[in-house]
């Protein structure tokens, strides 16, 4: 009987792309906006925004000032039983504190394509084409407020 050791795991993990995750993006690819508000306003106004425009959060810092969403289809995607294929992206919006009345929330947008066989899963990053969903989001959020 063999032994699976973890450089195995690693290399078979490694060898079928399983769970790769897109690269981060440069600071250049950051759409920004300083706000006339509170940190806890903008806060708020952008966890609601986030949820009405159907983004589900995934996690989030209050303290440091992030939320990341779950990823979703960015174009319509290929789904069945045990596999998958399409164009996903997720955000990463980071909020910062200027002063008593004043904030800056960033939205980063990381895009890939996704292949998906079982439990493996290929990710290939996808440069955005323009920056419209930030600048969207970023619209909201003002709206909001």
């Amino acid at each position: 009987m063999s032994r699976v050791t973890p450089i195995g795991i690693l290399a078979f993990a490694l060898g079928f792309g399983v769970a790769t995750t897109p690269w981060p993006s440069t600071a250049a690819d950051v759409a920004s906006r300083t706000f006339d508000a509170p940190m806890d306003r903008v806060w708020t106004v952008t966890e609601s925004t986030l949820k009405r425009l159907g983004w589900d959060i995934d996690t989030y810092d209050r303290a440091v000032g992030w939320i990341l969403t779950d990823p979703r289809a960015a174009t319509d995607s290929k789904e069945f039983a045990g596999s998958g294929k399409g164009l996903r992206h997720k955000l990463r919006i980071s909020l910062k504190v200027l002063g008593p009345s004043r904030t800056t929330v960033s939205v980063e947008r990381d895009v890939y394509e996704e292949k998906r066989v079982l439990w493996m899963i290929e990710r290939k990053p996808v440069a955005p084409a323009d920056q419209a969903v930030e600048a969207g989001i970023l619209d909201a959020i003002q709206q909001g407020l």
